[in-house]
């Protein structure tokens, strides 16, 4: 590929091998032995690179591009260019992926530049903390009283993570990230300046001001959760705050106090949820959208960027705008309002009234 990476690129997979690992049909059978080595994009693709296609906007890039390998789904497969191999999946985007995955697997998780099991002799551990054979820590990274890590987990510089913590196996603590009151289960991700079981907002008027509420809960993390940059995840006031397994949790989101997110979620940056919310299941929120608190989001439910959710949303429903509404309504409402703005413009101002 022309564009540089810091990620390796070792001897790679023929078509056929990697049509095989992704679950894609090779349809360019002469070029099964095409030694692919590394994914990019159409426009920066070359020889040994495998490239991907299911947008008809991009039908440029893919006339031209000179990727050795095109994965496409199958109504696409006459605009590949000859001399391009062709893998034909159902779900491209996800041969895509698991193209990537197995010619990069070092790129699935942060890197550390120590070995498996080396503490860097700059950081700190405290005495009472157990860590099982296997924990990597770099440099600088503080360790707490009473905290327990399991084996593979990797704390990078700077993290914090606080008395009686436990976080679990092959985990990534980014650098930065703080964890306190907090329990993480297995392979969970936290990339830099995570912040993770800091107080909840609460606060009641008192005779001289506000008065802090005391934050008792913890924040429980289950299995394969990943947790963006600069995301704030409070710890519960007088109950958890939980992150169902699998679910995935892009940059500078804040989760309030006592929230409960199902497994397998998706929430895009800049979301906000206010405390004591429960989602469900498979729930996806899109960038920037707002959700008050005490309320419930069914599961499976999406809701469209920029939204405010002021209510409870129904399980596998499409809500959007604000406040949030069924998707079909809110385009209706959208175009009527539209429309009159269309009419407003066509109509000559009085202004002897």
């Amino acid at each position: 590929m022309t564009a540089q990476t810091f990620f390796a690129i070792g001897q790679g997979l023929t078509l056929s091998e990697l049509a095989s690992e992704c679950g894609g049909l090779l349809e360019t059978r002469d070029l099964a032995e095409r030694r692919i080595r590394s994914v990019a994009a159409l426009e920066t693709a070359g020889a040994t690179d495998l490239a991907y296609f299911d947008n008809v906007a991009y039908s440029d890039a893919l006339s031209s591009t000179r990727a050795g390998a095109v994965v496409t789904s199958g109504r696409w497969r006459s605009l590949v260019p000859p001399g391009v191999g062709l893998v034909v999946a159902e779900k491209a985007q996800l041969a895509f992926a698991l193209a990537g995955r197995k010619l990069h697997p070092e790129a699935i998780a942060p890197r550390t530049g120590l070995k498996r099991g080396e503490i860097s002799p700059q950081a700190f551990v405290h005495p009472q903390a157990v860590l099982e054979d296997g924990v990597t820590v770099e440099a600088f990274a503080s360790i707490d009283r009473d905290v327990e890590i399991g084996s593979g987990t990797v704390v990078f510089s700077q993290a914090s993570i606080g008395q009686g913590s436990r976080i679990g196996r092959d985990c990534r603590i980014g650098r930065s990230a703080t964890v306190e009151h907090a329990l993480i289960g297995n392979r969970v991700i936290l990339h830099p300046g995570a912040r993770i079981g800091q107080d909840g907002f609460g606060y009641v008027p008192g005779p001289t001001g506000l008065l802090k509420m005391v934050q008792i809960g913890r924040v429980v993390i289950q299995d394969d959760v990943e947790i963006g940059a600069n995301t704030t995840i409070d710890r519960g006031a007088v109950r958890d705050t939980v992150i169902g397994e699998g679910t995935k949790i892009d940059n500078q989101v804040q989760v309030g106090h006592n929230v409960v997110i199902g497994r397998h979620c998706v929430i895009v940056a800049q979301v906000g949820i206010a405390g004591s919310t429960t989602i469900g299941d498979g729930v996806a929120l899109g960038g920037q959208v707002g959700v008050n608190g005490h309320v419930t989001i069914g599961d499976g439910a999406q809701v469209a960027a920029a939204s405010a959710v002021a209510g409870d949303v129904p399980p596998r429903a499409r809500w959007g705008g604000t406040p949030a509404r069924p998707i079909r309504e809110w385009a209706r409402e959208t175009a009527v309002l539209r429309d009159l703005a269309k009419a407003g413009r066509g109509t000559k101002r009085d202004d002897s009234r």
